[in-house]
């Protein structure tokens, strides 16, 4: 692997782009994080895996600001870090597309349930329900993100690595 490669990929430029991505002005829930967690599970060293886009995270959070539903949310990015940590040896593009749409699915059902056990519904299940109703609007820019930012990432990567590597030369008599 390049040396520019291995730059490319590094920890602090991957913190410094997930920060800036997510500072940008975006639609809402249209962000890197859980591409990034699930691209930081697959390809980085795994004592970095989990930790790096946690770290993204809570660094544009300090110019974002935190609200009382951020445990679920960091917890949702840690689980699709562990996803990602398996997709690093069932990596294929099925695999990636179904890890990203799984991705997608367990921050909507975790955050929201959060939203619910936070207090902002009626700890009932007709509150927890309408938590998951009032954000399924939402939900479609968190998907659309999720594919999106996985795609640039896996598959920008994946791009770079093959131009990037020396083709092997064989030598015919």
């Amino acid at each position: 692997m390049s040396k520019f490669l291995t730059v490319l990929i590094s920890p602090s430029v991957i913190i410094v782009g997930a920060v800036l991505l997510r500072l940008i002005p975006h639609l809402p829930n249209f962000a890197p994080i859980a591409a990034m967690a699930l691209f930081g599970g697959t390809y980085l060293n795994k004592k970095y895996a989990l930790v790096i886009p946690l770290l993204a995270m809570f660094v544009s959070d300090l110019f974002l600001g935190f609200h009382s539903t951020m445990p679920y949310v960091y917890s949702s990015f840690f689980l699709t870090g562990l996803i990602g940590l398996w997709l690093r040896s069932h990596k294929n593009w099925k695999n990636v597309l179904a890890a990203s749409l799984g991705s997608s699915v367990l921050f909507f059902l975790v955050t929201n349930f959060g939203v619910w056990a936070s207090g902002w519904y009626p700890q009932t299940l007709t509150g927890l329900t309408q938590s998951y109703l009032a954000a399924i609007p939402f939900f479609r820019n968190t998907l659309a993100g999720d594919l999106f930012y996985t795609g640039v990432f896996f598959g920008g990567y994946e791009l770079a690595k093959a131009f990037l590597q020396k083709p092997s030369v064989t030598k015919t008599a």
